[in-house]
This record gives structure tokens, sequence and C-alpha cells, in this order.
């Protein structure tokens, strides 16, 4: 196989990459791609000559591209989580985690659980002065309900709270919130600087 065939491998290879940045920022997503071109041609040719072994062997290493795309628009939704902090960034970022490995979906799943809760606490707080009956409710079958004044179900016990459920909705709601948040964030600096470490060929 000649050279030219050697470079077009790596282009048809890099090509597909490209093709999975496609929610990447085009700057961001050049700047991958020239960098892994640099990459694998640096690999690919350290014996002094471009040979068939050596792309073969760097691309191997590599994975296929697709995964790997997934892997780069994960950690670029990852680092725009970080630096905005919103709930809903986050939970982008660690929904795309939970698709390539299982520490990802244990993560989301806690995060997803807590800021459901928090948003719950948070909801029926600021909803109480619009309708009193929205409130914790035990009902007659020994469950507990947080109705929110949608349906008859809180007829059928009594409130626990009260009015007292604003300001303890506020700071539940709004405590487990945060928690939710710092642990997401936490999680995912974690995981970055453990991908950095490992280095392109970690990707």
């Amino acid at each position: 196989m000649t050279s030219s065939s050697h470079s077009q491998q790596i282009e048809t290879y890099l090509r597909r990459l490209r093709k999975g940045l496609l929610n990447m920022r085009e700057e961001d997503a050049r700047e991958i791609v020239e960098e892994l071109r640099s990459h694998i041609l640096e690999k690919a040719a350290a014996g002094g000559e471009l040979t068939l072994a050596g792309v073969n062997s760097t691309l191997a290493a590599l994975g296929s591209p697709e995964e790997l795309a997934s892997q780069y628009v994960t950690d670029d939704l990852l680092a725009r989580a970080e630096s905005s902090r919103a709930p809903w960034v986050i939970l982008r970022g660690v929904f795309h985690w939970a698709t390539l490995s299982v520490s990802g979906f244990l993560v989301f799943i806690v995060c997803v659980v807590g800021y459901a809760f928090g948003g719950s606490f948070l909801i029926a707080a600021l909803a109480k002065p619009l309708n009193p009956r929205v409130g914790l409710w035990m009902l007659d079958n020994g469950s507990y309900s947080l109705a929110l004044g949608m349906t008859g179900r809180a007829k059928e016990g009594r409130e626990l709270l009260g009015w007292f459920l604003i300001p303890i909705g506020l700071s539940l709601g709004g405590g487990t919130m945060l928690l939710t948040t710092h642990f997401g964030l936490w999680c995912i600096r974690r995981f970055r600087q453990a991908r950095q470490s490992l280095g392109v060929a970690g990707q």
C-alpha cells in the first residue's frame, strides 16, 4: 500500500470522526481533527516511515471514530456544565456521560433523583400561597403525597406541614438542588481530570 493510500485511510477515519462532532462549535471540532491528524501521523510513522501496520495499529488504539467522537462531544458538554453550573446543562452533560459508562449512568440517576426531589419541594413551596391545598399529605392508606392541588387525593388524608411547607420547602428543595449540583460538578471534574491524565490515546 502506498503512502498516499495510508493518508487516505487516515482521512477516511477523520471524516467519520468529524461527522460525529456536528453538535460542537466549528472551531473546536476543527481543532480536534487537526490534533488527531498530527497524533496519528506521529504515532504511525514512529519508525520514520508511514506504514500500513503503523496506521492500523494507531487507529485501532483510538477505537472507532464514532465512539471517539461521542467521547469528545461528552467532554465538551461536561466542560460547558462546569462553567455554567445550570442544572439542565449538568443533566444534559451527565446524560451523554451515562451513554459511555456505568459510572456516568449512576451519576445521572443520582442527579435526576436529586433535582426531582428538590424541584418538587421548591414548586410546592412557591405554589402554596396560590393554592392552600398544596402540601405534604398523609393519605388514609398510610402513604404520602406532595399534592399540588390538582387532584382530589388530598381529601383522603391530612396535611402534615400546613403553611410551614413554604420555609421547609424552600430550604429543603433549594438545599437539595444545591447539593445535587455540587455532587454533579464534583463527579464531572473527577471524570474529566482522569480523562485528561490519559492523554489523546485515552480518548
